[in-house]
């Protein structure tokens, strides 16, 4: 018998959602957070009749805010926290809240917890049950962010060899030095869990399933390269051998460097791809439904190499991705998973993904290119798929096909019948009446939002990841208009979410 030989159960009935980033919602400050926004997001999706609401990876970003190129995998971004909860809670008042900045207002809010700890006892005991349910990565992200604040303008490698290569004695005297900041910082993860924990409720409570994003790499400067520095290919300086990326594809001529060091995975393989069942573990509990970024790289990863970082010049390298699925659906039998196997698919990634009945993605924005076995067009689909008008790395659809030459734009009105349904209305309802299982529809796409709307451009550095959005933008029609085409095509399956087994 297979490991799986069902999808998933939130994957067995028609649905639809929305993709939206936390960070991309309204509010006060420079992002979105887990606010009263968050709460009025899962009443507009449930009031719509969508039952997910899909999200990028939600760790603590860099300085160009990439949600694929986070600090850590197992942490939640510290500016996703909303601090009007924390003047709720006692710990920060309104006029911090408006004088200090958002980093000032959580560190105020930590030193106020911890100086009321012995008269709380209740938050003292969740706190410490929170910090020992999750030491196997708190302890060491911790020290590592309050490193950076000791060591600023440089990454880990660049740090004194005791703490670079985590010597005992070194190590020891940093979290004695640094204790208050570590403390912050696990502070700012509790604080994190139990407001994410809240909104899941909720959205629970709604029958709106949270859908996460794993990313099959980490950045190179984050506490998990540095923290398990055996488990990557590092020289002795810390430095990658050679790193991740793609070859030429339809989202760059040259092909893509995204920098970040490629697994030991023998070293990962022979401890029972431990780390990999960690952080696994750690989006179940923040997910409902879990997307596999670069799926692909499971079984074949493109290998650049470090001394001569040209995309094209890199290789495929097989990966033991038969063998870390096998392990974690022996620890989980009926895991969430979808595959994003979008790019450069072999017929051997679609036999990795069919064996363990993952779903894969198809997009409709590819779909039009005149070839009629194009397996983005909706008459070529699998049931057991996960349909997008476009994804965070596309233009918006009516950018899309605003942009499109003209024999695209009438190849997807003759494929629609001839209709006269506007754009991009038309590829919205195209990706709900198909017989995928599961519709994501970028709010872009429901608002009818142009180019200067989309979240990110594949390759460029400057501008990506900082799209909000703003209450006025949602037409009062647009919940009844939606939740009649959810009803047309049947994605309204009435079913109770089901806790997760895993």
């Amino acid at each position: 018998m297979a490991l799986r030989d069902l999808p998933h159960p939130l994957l067995q009935h028609r649905r639809a959602g929305v993709l939206l980033h936390p960070t991309s919602l309204p509010g006060p400050g420079e992002q979105g957070t887990l606010g009263a926004d968050a709460f009025r997001f899962v009443d507009f999706l449930s009031e719509c009749g969508f039952t997910v609401w899909q999200m990028l990876p939600v760790g603590p970003t860099h300085a160009n805010r990439s949600p694929y190129q986070t600090l850590s995998i197992n942490a939640g971004n510290p500016a996703l926290i909303d601090l009007d909860d924390l003047i709720s809670s006692g710990w920060l008042t309104p006029e911090q809240r408006q004088s200090l900045t958002a980093e000032q207002a959580r560190r105020q809010a930590a030193g106020t917890f911890f100086a009321q700890y012995d008269q709380h006892p209740e938050q003292a005991e969740a706190y410490e049950r929170f910090c020992h349910d999750h030491r196997q990565w708190l302890d060491d992200y911790a020290l590592f962010m309050a490193l950076r604040d000791c060591y600023p303008g440089g990454d880990w490698t660049q740090w004194p060899d005791d703490i670079r290569l985590r010597r005992a004695q070194g190590m020891a005297r940093m979290r004695r030095e640094l204790s208050q900041s570590i403390e912050a910082r696990r502070f700012e993860q509790f604080v994190f869990d139990w407001q994410w924990q809240a909104l899941r409720q909720y959205a629970r409570v709604r029958e709106v399933a949270l859908f996460g994003d794993m990313p099959i790499f980490v950045a190179h400067d984050s506490a998990d390269v540095w923290a398990n520095q055996d488990l990557f290919k590092l020289d002795a300086d810390g430095q990658p051998l050679s790193v991740a990326g793609v070859p030429p594809d339809y989202f760059s001529e040259d092909g893509q460097h995204w920098g970040n060091p490629h697994y030991n995975w023998d070293e990962m393989q022979a401890n029972g791809f431990r780390w990999w069942r960690e952080r696994l573990n750690t989006q179940l509990r923040w997910f409902d439904l879990i997307r596999l970024d670069h799926f692909r790289g499971l079984e074949a990863f493109w290998e650049i190499p470090a001394a001569t970082p040209q995309p094209r010049l890199g290789r495929w390298v097989e990966a033991p991705g038969r063998a870390l699925l096998n392990s974690l659906f022996r620890e989980h039998k009926n895991l969430p998973l979808v595959a994003e196997n979008l790019g450069f698919i072999t017929r051997a990634v679609e036999a990795l993904r069919e064996e363990f009945r993952l779903p894969g993605m198809v997009v409709l924005q590819f779909a039009f290119d005149g070839n009629a076995d194009n397996p983005h067009l909706p008459h070529a689909y699998d049931p057991h798929s996960v349909v997008y008008t476009g994804t965070h790395d596309n233009d918006t659809s009516l950018g899309w096909y605003q942009q499109q030459p003209e024999s695209v734009r009438t190849r997807l009105i003759e494929y629609c019948h001839q209709s006269q349904e506007p754009m991009p209305q038309l590829l919205v309802q195209l990706a709900l009446s198909s017989v995928a299982r599961l519709a994501i529809i970028p709010l872009q796409d429901l608002l009818g939002l142009g180019s200067e709307q989309r979240m990110n451009r594949p390759g460029t550095e400057d501008g990506n990841w900082r799209w909000r959005f703003v209450w006025p933008q949602v037409p009062p029609s647009l919940n009844e208009s939606i939740h009649h085409w959810l009803t047309l095509y049947g994605r309204q399956p009435n079913l109770p979410l089901q806790p997760s087994r895993s």
